[in-house]
């Protein structure tokens, strides 16, 4: 294992959380979790010092942390987004969502306290606009990532060697947001988003804010773009 910090990336094979995992290529030992193993691969050949985690995050298990000693970030960063109004969206879809979203981030990040606690590390959940304020239509979404605040202020007053950050960006430029803007029926105008790398400097800045300071909360919106 490298010298230099780890940090572990969820979500690391596109869009946002493969932004983070860029900007800290340069500092930090990387080990890059997904789906896509292809796309982990191609990333990691990208640094000199960072790895694929090809995993199933919701069916987690302690043989796929082993040989982890010591995490200095974890970014979690996958996630759905389901979209429909409660008088349509099915079970299935809330307990998919749920899953994901929140079951496996409390998971991985029990899984793998020892290693953060060795490190004294730090917690990034990348969360959203919807985890401040519920719309019409995004019921599902939104209790997740309300739950995933929950989950974050419940870690840090548990954990207070560590350092907890829930990002709440507004709209960003990436597949996912394609995707949304297609359920919504509404135009895609990427010009009018943030940015993943926008988003992935605010990460950075949490991590390096110093080791006496502790930013527990960030807030981030297109400027002139849509508030949710």
């Amino acid at each position: 294992m490298s010298e230099r910090p780890t940090a572990l990336v969820t979500g690391a094979s596109r869009g946002v959380g493969e932004a983070i995992a860029r900007v800290l290529a340069p500092t930090h030992h990387l080990i890059l979790g997904g789906r896509d193993e292809g796309a982990l691969s191609e990333l990691a050949d990208e640094f000199p010092d960072a790895r694929p985690w090809p995993v199933e995050l919701t069916e987690l298990s302690p043989a796929d942390v082993e040989g982890v000693e010591r995490v200095d970030v974890l970014v979690h960063s996958a996630g759905i987004s389901p979209l429909g109004r409660v008088a349509e969206l099915p079970a299935d879809a809330w307990r998919d969502a749920m899953e994901l979203n929140v079951i496996a981030v409390a998971e991985l990040t029990r899984l793998l306290l020892p290693a953060l606690r060795a490190a004294g590390g730090h917690v990034v959940c990348v969360n959203s606009g919807a985890g401040l304020r519920a719309n019409p239509g995004w019921g599902a979404y939104a209790a997740t990532k309300f739950a995933l605040r929950a989950f974050a202020d419940a870690l840090r007053q548990e954990e207070p060697a560590l350092r907890v950050t829930s990002v709440y960006p507004g709209r960003v430029d990436t597949d996912m947001q394609r995707a949304v803007r297609a359920q919504e029926g509404g135009a895609y105008e990427p010009d009018r988003y943030l940015r993943p790398e926008s988003v992935a400097k605010a990460v950075l800045a949490a991590i390096n804010a110093g080791p006496d300071a502790h930013l527990t909360e960030l807030t981030l919106r297109p400027r002139g773009g849509p508030v949710n």
